[in-house]
């Protein structure tokens, strides 16, 4: 299996996350227009409840797994190595087991909790069985998850990506056929195709696992074998617990309250809009919209730095046991540099764009508009603060971890009404105050997170804020095409086809435009330096732009 550079390794987890987000959103189109409103709430009950538990059982596993991996690999500590995830392996059989049977016996009371006194629309039998269904992903997802951390902590990232792009796909395709049968060959009601739809979840997880099961057993390597060596390193099973418990506990909680960041604006949205008395209908689409719908477009931007901490944290590891400090500052502003270059005109254009991406995904809807042209924001700043987090981590700077995100946590939690309440007084739409709430607590764990970097580690970002002030040129000859072109090309709002295409013509000229003035500025070589920024702008070009 081949290792990969940082930037490769980044570039590939980053281009395969980005791939799954993007048939993550397709699928909605057809999904949505089966199930419909109803049925799309009930799906983002489910999945706001997963999530939660999921990164409980697993979130922290794969990034801890890669830096346990990474630091015993580079002592050269074999023993304690595949010991490691072994062990792992066992944790994650407890874990799931003990949050599956908790799923299965307390849905209906989660359900309950969830849906307050919100009447006509699913009831809490209906968010219960979907619960129930979707918890049974809780049983394979995380030996998945440590065996991916296996992998990345060797800098193996190939596999790992390639293993989420099959993932996806067994996952769409059981949601869509599930559906599909459920209400058209045998005429069942929404709340079983969405039921069923749920298990693909679990179903691709499968695929997924054997797909690098199968890999790891073709390779010969003797690095990557699992075989307990002959010679025993001196550090004892305990040991080990702790340094697992130690590393991934900061990622669960990160996890965690960016996932409680959905299910508390959903409930709180639920409980203000109707307090409001928007009726049902808004309540369910609003709500289901800010915390799931919305965020799956917004999860192609995100993506960027989920490909980038699968990298950046090995290697920052590998720096950090070394004593290199130079290179530990030199990657995280790289890591930034990088994560701005491709978010920050992604974020504008969809924002931008917002009425036409939304009427592709889910047909035109103001409010919807309006909820993703700000929630894109959001995008944004979850992925700079999972970079940060991510270095903390890297760094074993735990207190702060907890420090900048329960703060954030706890930001959103109490502006969340008084936002809504407020935007409501002086008549901007009132759930857009939920997601002014998430925007502010990101914000804010952000700038705790780089206060104490560099208080703490020494760390500087003159190079990265000023590389980000000469990406603010071609970031705004951007916007500038994209504003003309809206005003000049004429658009149908409730033509699929027609926004695709208007979408397509702006999103291309604004690209180009971007490209552009950064190759011409040096901006590609100067953040993804000279040899990787060559070869892609060959491909890019086919052969004729060096």
């Amino acid at each position: 299996m081949k290792k990969s550079s940082f930037v490769e390794g980044t570039l590939i987890a980053t281009f395969a996350i980005i791939f799954t987000k993007i048939l993550g959103m397709l699928y909605v189109i057809p999904f949505y227009a089966m199930v419909g409103v109803k049925g799309s709430a009930l799906y983002a009950y489910a999945y706001s409840i997963y999530n939660i538990f999921l990164d409980i059982s697993s979130a922290g596993l794969p990034i801890a797994m890669s830096k346990i991996i990474g630091e015993y690999n580079t002592l050269g500590m074999m023993d304690a190595k595949v010991r490691a995830f072994h062990i792992g392996k066992r944790i994650m059989v407890f874990l799931g087991t003990a949050i599956f049977i908790f799923l299965m016996v307390f849905a209906p009371q989660i359900a309950s909790i969830m849906l307050g006194d919100l009447q006509g629309g699913n009831t809490v039998a209906d968010v219960a069985l979907a619960i129930r269904t979707v918890s049974f992903s809780i049983l394979i997802v995380p030996f998945l998850s440590v065996t991916k951390g296996y992998l990345q902590g060797h800098k193996i990232i190939n596999i790992s990506s390639f293993s989420q792009v099959i993932e996806q796909i067994v996952r769409i395709a059981v949601i869509l056929l599930g559906t599909y049968i459920v209400l058209n060959v045998f005429g069942k009601g929404v709340t079983l195709a969405v039921s069923i739809s749920l298990l693909g979840a679990f179903l691709g997880g499968c695929v997924a696992y054997g797909f690098i099961k199968y890999k790891m057993h073709k390779d010969d390597s003797p690095e990557l074998s699992l075989e307990t060596p002959s010679t025993k390193d001196d550090i004892s099973n305990k040991e080990i617990v702790k340094k697992i418990f130690s590393y991934a506990i900061p990622f669960i909680i990160i996890n965690i309250v960016s996932s409680c960041y959905n299910f508390i604006d959903l409930t709180l949205l639920i409980r203000t809009l109707n307090h409001l008395d928007l009726g049902a209908e808004l309540v369910e689409f609003a709500s289901s919209s800010v915390s799931t719908y919305a965020p799956k477009i917004n999860m192609i931007v995100a993506s960027i730095a989920m490909g980038m901490s699968t990298s950046l944290i090995p290697t920052m590891v590998i720096a950090y046991t070394n004593n290199d400090w130079k290179e530990v500052n030199n990657k995280f502003n790289q890591a930034l540099e990088i994560l701005l270059f491709i978010s920050l005109p992604m974020v504008f254009g969809i924002s931008l764009l917002s009425s036409s991406i939304w009427s592709i995904f889910y047909g035109y809807n103001m409010n919807g508009t309006y909820i993703l042209a700000l929630n894109i924001f959001t995008g944004l700043l979850i992925n700079v603060y999972m970079i940060t987090s991510s270095a903390l981590q890297g760094l074993n700077r735990f207190k702060i971890v907890y420090l900048c995100t329960i703060t954030g946590f706890v930001c959103n939690a109490l502006l969340d009404v008084p936002y809504m309440l407020l935007f409501s007084k002086i008549g901007i739409p009132p759930f857009l105050g939920a997601v002014s709430a998430s925007i502010t607590g990101y914000s804010v764990s952000i700038i705790i997170a780089l206060i104490c970097l560099k208080k703490e580690c020494k760390l500087k970002y003159r190079d990265m804020f000023n590389t980000l002030l000469k990406n603010l040129v071609p970031l705004i000859g951007m916007i500038l095409v994209v504003v003309l072109l809206k005003w000049l090309i004429p658009i149908n709002y409730y033509s699929r086809l027609s926004c695709i295409l208007y979408v397509a013509i702006i999103s291309i000229a604004g690209a180009i435009v971007y490209g552009i003035i950064s190759y011409k500025m040096n901006l590609f070589e100067k953040i993804l330096g000279k040899s990787t920024s060559q070869r892609l702008l060959k491909k890019l070009t086919l052969g004729k732009l060096k």
